[in-house]
């Protein structure tokens, strides 16, 4: 019987070791399994995040070179209207101005239902993200403020798709003797 009992504790003692020796390369293999797979997941979910939001700014800007190319014509109505005479019109161009405007306005219209809106109005803060500086000027507005449009800017949602060209007021005139205007930095 002591043969049988040292025969059976032998083939118990050393399976126990092999186990545990071959569980170490299997846990270790498992774990880089278990880490690949969600590092993988991670990836698949970055993956769809940075989809989405390539399609919801694709959907947002799908218009941005078609309006680029409508920007001139806005600019012409713009100068148009800008441009006529008020005063002792007959009928006939009377009509023809206020179609001018009507289409003028009918476009800015549309460019607003698709998130395109003009920018660059008297007397709104200079900004650069927005504007673009010809020059500056002594002027009736305050300094830093906007004196005079050249032409209008456009935005589509979030991005600049022209900037306006701006005369920048440095405040108002001095008295001849009074000293320099002061300059407003306008780094572009």
């Amino acid at each position: 019987m002591s043969n049988d009992t040292n025969a059976q504790q032998t083939p118990e003692a050393e399976p126990a070791p092999e186990t545990g020796a071959d569980s170490n390369p299997f846990e270790a293999e498992l774990a880089k399994a278990r880490d690949d797979m969600l590092r993988a997941l991670a990836e698949v979910e970055n993956t769809r995040r940075r989809a989405d939001r390539q399609v919801q700014e694709a959907r947002a800007y799908a218009i941005d070179r078609f309006a680029n190319d409508l920007l001139p014509i806005a600019d012409t109505l713009y100068r148009a209207v800008a441009a006529a005479p008020r005063d002792d019109l007959d009928e006939g161009f009377r009509n023809l101005l206020t179609g001018v405007e009507l289409t003028e306005r009918q476009l800015i219209e549309a460019f607003a239902r698709h998130g395109l809106r003009r920018v660059g109005e008297r007397g709104e803060a200079f900004d650069p993200n927005l504007h673009q500086a010809v020059a500056q000027a002594p002027s009736d507005q305050p300094a830093g403020k906007i004196a005079e449009v050249l032409q209008p800017g456009y935005v589509l949602g979030d991005r600049t798709l022209r900037a306006a060209m701006v005369l920048v007021s440095t405040g108002q005139a001095s008295a001849p003797g009074g000293g320099e205007p002061k300059n407003i930095d306008i780094k572009v």
